[in-house]
């Protein structure tokens, strides 16, 4: 199975992607690992403003669907492989053609924001109008090669809202693996 994971900053991606990966087995690629790495080779800092510029000069080189590409290319043919985070439509077009579902997580702004200061990451190390800024440059491009979070969010198989306990995401996404299981092989 190929999920692709998509959602707001500080939805509960990661917190997915831990229960995927810790509970039934999924391999993770992750969009910051790559990025990082890229990065850390280039001198560059790393920061969440860094990482969306270069994000954007890679696929404006390579393509919308850059990341999708390496991403996919670390699937072996029979695991399980849980790709994060999905941020173009060329991503999810490359991600279906593959016969993968794209999840997508999103919860209210204030309680997002209070999250990503709580996990201490210094990609969140900012302040909440820098938070927004962050979110709208994400959330909506023309450019194919940019982020068009908000539009790869309505192209989802399925949306869980997390606004409730870990546990009650937990279950959501186990609904989901029990509706879309056999349609992502």
């Amino acid at each position: 199975m190929i999920i692709g994971i998509a959602g707001t900053i500080g939805a509960g991606k990661g917190t997915v992607v831990d229960f995927l990966v810790k509970e039934k087995g999924f391999t993770h690629v992750s969009a910051r690992m790559i990025w990082t790495r890229e990065l850390e080779a280039r001198g560059l800092p790393v920061n969440r403003d860094s990482m969306t510029k270069l994000a954007n000069e890679l696929r404006a080189e390579h393509g919308p669907a850059y990341f999708m590409e390496q991403a996919l290319s670390v699937k072996s043919d029979n695991s399980s492989v849980v790709i994060e985070s999905v941020r173009t439509v060329g991503e999810v077009e490359l991600l279906r053609r593959n016969g993968g579902v794209l999840l997508a997580v999103d919860a209210d702004q204030k309680v997002r924001f209070e999250r990503i200061t709580k996990r201490g990451s210094s990609l969140d190390d900012v302040t909440f109008e820098d938070f927004i800024r962050q979110e709208e440059t994400e959330m909506k491009n023309d450019d194919p090669a940019k982020q068009n979070i908000s539009k790869v969010m309505q192209m989802a198989d399925f949306v869980i809202d997390n606004v409730g306990s870990v546990s009650e995401l937990e279950e959501r996404v186990e609904a989901f693996l029990d509706r879309y299981k056999d349609k992502s092989q």
